[in-house]
């Protein structure tokens, strides 16, 4: 795709800061849900402060060469679970997550010192196009549900954790936000171009802020879309609770059969990220028209990966991974500035003190980015969708790869052995990859498409 801006470009300041809130906005409902999930006391402005902690560290490994925010991932969300369950204090589980986080990236590290040596040769002879094409595609569409479900969903909760607000005042929200991202990006000059997010984001708000008001002011709870309760507890500067001071006190409580627990719950988990990993950077690098895994390197991008979610775990208690929303970003703006990337990064550390944006932006309705998360996961799928485009659809070898791949990630196919769970991109990838290795190649230059 033609770039507005690519890697090395430098933005103007003012445009620089409003491209990175677009970004930040972009990440930021996923990246304060896992803390939300897994409970416990987590801090969602520490998790913020360690994703852009690992985001720099990411863009230090890589040589600002990589244009991807890191965020907290879902995918150990089981992990996490099982390290503050098989804890014996609420500090020693934090204690168990910062360890897991480091046994995951150390799981990183190994495997980016074989591709140092080993090359990347293989990768691609294993995962050709007519394989990491669909898997991308997958990777959006298996998130298409919870854009989907979103879209309905008000901020303002009952007793049960229901949101009060109609479902048809939320959809409204959300649509009203989807076709104002499409439009903007579609139809917009300059600027308007640039932030779709953040025209749509504030077009969805201030339609949801003024059903908003008119419930509160007719005691219609079907209307009341937004959550303005939070803002009464606001507090102007809080320093987050970063997880290494809870897991400071819970150290003692830490033993050799607790590691070995929290090890089998974290090390199996990075090998599936490890896919996920190389299907992101396949897309991001068909995205920027640039080879991601060979400059800077398949080795340096598990590298940063893996020791930015060790840093981001230290801060905010979750591992990061590249975020398919920010590459989502990048596609949708044609923005790929790192710089871009960087500010983000050092956005969302600077905001996490900073109670009356962070209020803010939790109060965002889950309908208005629902809406911004239609465009953001069906550039995934479509990117995807992109890179099997010279592949021969009409070899039935070719047909099966792509067949098994789609129908097995999107009926979102899990496999578990005990606490650790092989997500549905995961099982297709693998799938996918032995499906493409037992059926013959017909030439050469089929094997490379």
């Amino acid at each position: 795709m033609n770039l507005i801006y690519n890697i090395k470009d430098k933005p103007k300041f003012g445009q620089l800061i409003v491209f990175a809130f677009q970004q930040l906005l972009a990440i930021l409902a996923a990246t304060i849900a896992v803390p939300s999930i897994v409970g416990n006391g987590m801090s969602q402005s520490a998790a913020l402060f360690g994703a852009g902690i690992g985001t720099i560290v990411y863009l230090l490994f890589t040589k600002f060469n990589s244009p991807v925010f890191l965020g907290s991932s879902f995918a150990f969300i089981g992990s996490m679970f099982a390290a503050f369950g098989g804890a014996a204090s609420a500090e020693a589980g934090y204690a168990g997550i910062i360890f897991g986080a480091l046994f995951a990236g150390l799981v990183y590290v190994i495997i980016a010192v074989i591709v140092k040596f080993a090359g990347v040769k293989w990768i691609n002879k294993i995962m050709p196009a007519v394989v990491i094409g669909p898997t991308v595609s997958i990777i959006g569409l298996s998130l298409a549900g919870n854009a989907v479900g979103d879209l309905t969903v008000g901020k303002v909760l009952d007793a049960e954790g229901v949101s009060v607000a109609s479902p048809y005042v939320a959809l409204i929200c959300g649509l009203i936000t989807l076709f104002t991202v499409i439009l903007c990006s579609v139809y917009g000059k300059k600027m308007a171009k640039l932030i779709p997010f953040i025209i749509g984001i504030l077009a969805g708000y201030a339609v949801a802020a003024i059903f908003t008001v008119i419930g509160i002011k007719t005691n219609n709870l079907a209307l009341q879309v937004i959550d303005f309760s939070v803002f009464s507890d606001m507090k102007i500067f809080a320093v987050p609770d970063f997880s290494f001071i809870m897991a400071a006190k819970g150290l003692s409580a830490i033993n050799a059969k607790y590691l070995i627990t929290v090890a089998v719950a974290y090390v199996p988990v990075a090998f599936v990220v490890f896919a996920e990993h190389i299907a992101d950077h396949k897309n991001l690098s068909s995205v920027i028209g640039k080879e991601l895994l060979e400059d800077p390197g398949l080795h340096r991008t598990l590298l940063g990966d893996g020791v930015g979610s060790i840093a981001g775990a230290l801060f905010g208690g979750c591992p990061n991974t590249t975020y398919g929303e920010s590459v989502g970003c990048v596609a949708i703006t044609g923005n790929a500035s790192v710089v871009t990337i960087l500010a983000t990064a050092v956005m969302a550390i600077v905001i996490s003190f900073f109670g009356p944006f962070v209020t803010f932006l939790s109060t965002i309705p889950n309908c208005v980015m629902g809406g911004v998360c239609v465009t953001l996961y069906g550039f995934i799928a479509v990117s995807g969708l992109k890179m099997i485009q010279k592949v021969d659809l009409g070899k039935n070898r070719n047909l099966f790869v792509v067949a098994v791949i789609l129908i097995c990630g999107i009926g979102g196919l899990t496999v578990s052995f005990g606490k650790v769970t092989l997500t549905s991109v995961a099982c297709a990838l693998i799938l996918g990859i032995i499906t493409n290795a037992i059926l013959p190649k017909d030439t050469e230059a089929e094997e490379a498409k």
